[in-house]
């Protein structure tokens, strides 16, 4: 087997496990799916929520408000744009709810997305437009992308006169593709149409600027690729959309303004949203930009020995991939419960997590590359997929 160059390691690498709190008995190459917690920000949290144990209506009555735009404004230094843009909410998911929710739609509009969307995103698309009597309008790519042109003829195509939404993934959670989300914000907007851009697996893996990329919302988790506590999600709108856009859970805040309303939808745990500033400086000891260079090299390297040694293809091209890469890993077994065993089989039996998952009719494996894998770690998944492939040869074929 080829060894994956180990000049993509860190030379504190060993100190960067170490942050972590990981267990040794699995390797972990799902950073994507869940996101893993340093020490440091899971120590801010408890700090932050005996804080707010202390005196809790204090606290919230008196400090909360401007502790959370004061977390915004942190936001906005990362990710580009005005503090009053940004919002927080427990993850994308439920900003891009509150983007469906907010939406005039009327009997016979449409909204438009791909088919690698999100699945729970395509269920809740589906779900608002059949309520609003509304039609959901999905433009097929090939689950190989080979440029970004197909991409932007796909939606140039679905584009349509009624079409009251176009909603697409930065980085497509199923194929691990690099979208052209910048190309595909001006061909909206030259349409008329608003642009809803699930950047979940963004922020921490690739470089942003929000504003520049031209979009009426952009939602990104802080809990995967950024570090922080799970919970913390992101909703960025233009000063435009402000007006209309309210969370899906509607408090007292809801009269006050687009960022009021989202501050405040009731009593919960804000601490994951507070860590933002602790989780971003977590990301920067660690490498920051250089961090994310290096994620990305290591997925590449992990992602070219994988696809040698089991002879599958690899989706997207080594340009429109970050620190996730993923397979076809059979043309056949392509359903859930295939699925579901292989991804257990791999945990249990190999000690990997990895996710394993049906998409367009086919097995696939994702992996990621976090500051704590090297290559040995891919290199021990491709035996382990040797042994359950031809195990279930009979059954996927």
């Amino acid at each position: 087997m080829t060894s994956l160059s180990r000049s993509v390691l860190s030379p504190s690498r060993n100190s960067a496990v170490a942050a972590f709190e990981l267990s040794p008995d699995f390797i972990h190459l799902n950073h994507g799916s869940y996101g893993a917690v340093p020490r440091e920000v899971r120590l801010e949290q408890e700090r932050l929520r005996a804080a707010i144990e202390r005196n809790p209506t204090g606290y919230f009555q008196d400090e909360f408000p401007d502790a959370m735009r004061s977390m915004a404004a942190h936001v906005a230094r990362r990710l580009g744009g005005r503090s009053e843009d940004w919002v927080f909410c427990e993850n994308a998911t439920a900003a891009i709810s509150a983007v469906l929710h907010s939406l005039p739609l009327e009997s016979g509009d449409e909204i438009l997305t791909t088919s690698h969307a999100y699945g729970a995103v395509l269920k809740a698309m589906s779900l608002v437009a059949e309520r609003r009597g509304a039609k959901m309008q999905i433009a097929t790519l090939p689950p190989l992308l080979e440029h970004d042109d197909q991409v932007v003829e796909a939606m140039r195509s679905a584009l349509g006169s009624r079409t009251r939404l176009l909603v697409v993934d930065h980085i497509t959670s199923a194929t691990a593709t690099i979208l052209p989300v910048k190309r595909i914000a001006e061909l909206a907007r030259d349409s008329g149409v608003p642009v809803l851009i699930d950047g979940a697996h963004a922020p921490g893996q690739i470089a942003l600027n929000v504003p520049q990329i031209g979009a009426d919302w952009y939602t990104g988790n802080a809990h995967k690729w950024m570090f922080a506590p799970r919970g913390c999600g992101l909703l960025w709108t233009t000063p435009a959309r402000h007006g209309q856009t309210r969370p899906a859970v509607l408090s007292h805040g809801t009269d006050l303004g687009y960022a009021a309303a989202f501050d405040w939808v009731g009593t919960r745990d804000p601490t994951p949203w507070l860590c933002f500033e602790a989780a971003a400086c977590a990301h920067d000891g660690l490498g920051g930009p250089d961090l994310m260079a290096r994620n990305r090299d290591v997925a590449a390297d992990g992602a070219r020995m994988i696809a040698s040694a089991l002879d599958v293809q690899v989706a997207g091209t080594p340009d429109t991939r970050a620190a996730m890469a993923a397979f076809i890993l059979s043309e056949h077994g392509g359903d859930a419960e295939h699925a579901m065993r292989f991804r257990h089989a791999l945990a249990h039996e190999h000690r990997i997590m990895a996710p394993a998952y049906a998409f367009a009719d086919r097995l696939w494996l994702r992996i990621s590359a976090q500051i704590y894998n090297e290559p040995a770690d891919y290199e021990r998944l491709v035996p382990a997929c040797q042994v359950l492939l031809a195990a279930r040869a009979p059954a996927l074929a």
